[in-house]
């Protein structure tokens, strides 16, 4: 496992999402005007986040992304993962004969675990609280009082 740029840009999406979308989806190219990140990339990354059911894909005019489960039952760790196999299908990690499979491969795999036992721990729940405690707030959206 390896963090990678498109790594963070998932992270940053979901929590974006997980942050901003109530009650109605989040619009890709809002996350992208926010996180400052190519539209092309967030598209990739979030459609396979729908497939692998950290995210919910909503159509329409009004449509966009929205979570697939509460925010505390999400962790850091459905979304690396998720990426890590889109990592994988690209670029596998090979370690040479010899010392790097015997030596320098038990001490990455044991890095790897370490690291997603940590995002495993926490959740997007976690996250936005933080985010809430840093003074952050979410837009309240277009309010309508028309009757």
């Amino acid at each position: 496992m390896r963090l990678t740029r498109k790594t963070a840009l998932a992270i940053e999406a979901v929590v974006d999402i997980a942050f901003h979308a109530r009650p109605d989806p989040v619009q890709a190219r809002d996350i992208t005007e926010r996180q400052g990140v190519p539209h092309r990339y967030l598209e990739q990354v979030l459609q396979r986040l729908v497939r692998e059911g950290v995210l919910r894909g909503v159509r329409g005019p009004r449509g966009g992304y929205t979570l697939a489960r509460e925010r505390r039952r999400v962790t850091l760790g459905d979304v690396v993962r998720v990426v890590a196999t889109m990592d994988a299908e690209e670029e596998a990690l090979e370690f040479s004969p010899g010392l790097g499979a015997q030596i320098v491969a038990p001490v990455w795999q044991e890095a790897s675990a370490a690291m997603l036992a940590r995002f495993d721990a926490v959740t997007l729940e976690d996250l936005c609280g933080k985010a809430e405690t840093l003074g952050i707030k979410a837009p309240q959206g277009d309010l309508d009082f028309t009757i």
